[in-house]
């Protein structure tokens, strides 16, 4: 899972801007851009993300790691 584009999803679904995101973990808007395009993120950071847009990443990444280790068997 690319952890900045599913970010980038559930922003969006949320109907919230950019702006507003920026906002809230503040940072500038171009902080977010880069967030969107990081492969890995920290957790802190991915914490404080979840509780704004009320949305469990964690839960998503390590379903995604069970699926991806189940496949390889």
């Amino acid at each position: 899972m690319h952890i900045g584009q599913r970010i980038r999803e559930v922003l969006s679904q949320k109907h919230k801007p950019v702006t507003w995101l920026a906002r809230e973990i503040d940072c500038e808007r171009t902080n977010v851009y880069n967030i969107f395009s990081r492969k890995e993120i920290s957790t802190g950071l991915l914490q404080k993300i979840c509780i704004i847009l009320e949305h469990d990443f964690f839960k998503e990444l390590s379903e995604d790691i069970f699926n991806e280790g189940k496949a390889k068997k």
